[in-house]
């Protein structure tokens, strides 16, 4: 049976039950089964992520729809109990009142929270930086050159009095280390800016959450470990991850990670342009210069640093086509989180 004939079963059901309804009480019954937050209508919402791409739109817009008319035939039966109850003179103060719609968080912060959590059973602490930077701290402790194209004004927004919107949340990283010594373990959440077209796939502001670890004797393969655990525990235990050789001013070596697509299983799809493999994050082990822009002697210590962009974590795995949308604050869309 697919999910789309289930939202048939469910309104023939719901009509057979609705039918047989003879009070306030077994309304309210019947609303929870179907409309409560752990109701059946809840489950189906959360197996959105099941519907292949090219489906989610229509099951999101048919649910709504099953949603709105099952509160409509509710609400105008629990008004006729209740104007019922009024001619007879019987009023039950006991009975529940109308519900209200609730709010929720917002996907992204939803998924903010997920990849926190995780991050902190891993053993990572939680530290935060200004969104407003300096060059120093958004470039020059990180051993960006000075002649480096991220330092072009196409790609970084500056502000009076030679500020910056940090263009990564990297600066979070030596700002914590001037303040602190090894060992230390902390993931960094937030904003960051880049003067980039509006599109599909990228937007002028997104969220990263930077990772770092500092001790003696850390090697590749911790990272590699780490990074394996973390995409397990969000993506699923299925999912497989493999690294890329790539190039970072701030780390040496470097790579960028991509998981299985697991959309299809990695044989390759249209999400995945038919490689079976979608890229979700940079890493590598910590450049000395960076430790020796901070005060650490490269020669006992040593680490590794991460970031992912948790719009693009997001979309992966919600199959969500379009950055836009997550900025949009279309209820419609926010009601099936």
């Amino acid at each position: 049976m697919s999910i789309f004939d289930e939202i048939g079963k469910i309104v023939d059901n719901f009509n057979s039950e609705f039918d047989k309804v003879n009070s306030q009480e077994k309304i309210v019954e019947l609303k929870n089964k179907y409309l409560g937050r752990k109701g059946l209508i809840a489950n189906l919402f959360s197996q959105i992520g099941k519907v292949e791409a090219q489906d989610r739109k229509e099951f999101g817009k048919s649910l709504n729809l099953l949603k709105n008319e099952l509160i409509s035939k509710i609400d105008k039966k629990n008004k006729q109990f209740s104007i019922s109850e009024e001619k007879s003179n019987k009023n039950d103060y006991s009975l529940p009142g109308y519900s209200f719609n609730k709010g929720s968080q917002h996907p992204l912060t939803q998924a903010i929270d997920e990849m926190l959590d995780i991050f902190n059973h891993l053993g990572f602490d939680i530290a935060y930086g200004p969104e407003v930077e300096t060059d120093w701290f958004n470039f020059g402790s990180l051993n960006f050159p000075e002649n480096h194209p991220a330092r072009d004004m196409q790609d970084t927004f500056y502000t009076e009095g030679n500020g910056i919107l940090r263009t990564h949340t990297s600066p979070v990283q030596t700002r914590f280390m001037t303040k602190n010594k090894p060992p230390i373990r902390i993931v960094a959440p937030g904003r960051v800016y880049r003067n980039e077209a509006i599109s599909a796939r990228s937007y002028c502001l997104f969220n990263q959450i930077e990772g770092l670890y500092v001790d003696e004797n850390v090697t590749f393969s911790e990272l590699r470990g780490t990074l394996d655990m973390f995409c397990k525990m969000y993506f699923g235990s299925d999912v497989k991850i493999k690294f890329r050789t790539s190039y970072f001013p701030f780390t040496e070596p470097s790579a960028e990670v991509d998981v299985s697509c697991f959309l299809c299983g990695g044989k390759g799809c249209r999400v995945c342009k038919n490689t079976g493999w979608l890229e979700i994050l940079g890493c590598g082990m910590v450049d000395p210069n960076v430790f020796k822009s901070v005060g650490y002697d490269p020669e006992k210590v040593n680490g590794f640093a991460f970031g992912l962009g948790v719009e693009r974590m997001a979309m992966l795995k919600l199959g969500i086509n379009d950055i836009r949308i997550l900025y949009e604050n279309d209820i419609e869309f926010l009601k099936q989180f």
